[in-house]
């Protein structure tokens, strides 16, 4: 069974969760890394640091993170992409398959319809994972990511085995 490295990536908190799919996925462990606040390029490095040490104590297999969306403000959406740069470069340098989903891929995979809201995350998280304690908004959203890729893998599966597939009867 396959582990799936989920990052919701952030320049302040970067979640983070590793989900072993199967026939129902389970958390192996689903948490945040929180920055402090200092310089930018110190957080970036703190990013790359806790994501490699995270890659190297639950071994996942894949990774999978959240794409940027387009924001009103620029300087906030640069530093998003930076964050996600120091988390990809984590995934890269461990030689892990990196996928990048919208937001509205991860809402619609996890909750049904693009347009959830952080609270329909966090529910919908702990029941697919069957979760009974509380989680910080970046920790499910990260969790999200990962049950998305099983998702979109799953589908990517089936439909190379139906495209394989003749139609004949034997």
């Amino acid at each position: 069974m396959p582990r799936i490295l989920g990052i919701d990536p952030g320049s302040t908190i970067t979640g983070f969760a590793v989900i072993e799919s199967g026939a129902q996925p389970h958390a192996i462990v689903i948490d945040c890394i929180r920055l402090p606040r200092t310089d930018f390029p110190s957080r970036l490095g703190l990013i790359f640091e806790g994501l490699r040490e995270v890659i190297e104590r639950y071994q996942p297999d894949e990774m999978a993170i959240e794409d940027v969306f387009v924001s009103r403000n620029a300087a906030s959406a640069l530093k998003l992409g930076q964050a996600r740069g120091a988390a990809i470069c984590a995934g890269a340098a461990r030689g892990l398959p990196v996928s990048e989903y919208t937001p509205t891929q991860i809402k619609q995979a996890i909750v049904g319809r693009g347009h959830a809201d952080k609270t329909q995350i966090q529910h919908m998280v702990k029941v697919l994972l069957g979760v009974k304690d509380a989680l910080q908004a970046d920790a499910a959203d990260a969790a999200g990511v990962a049950i998305c890729h099983i998702h979109h893998a799953r589908t990517a599966s089936r439909m190379r085995v139906a495209a394989n597939t003749t139609g004949r009867r034997a």
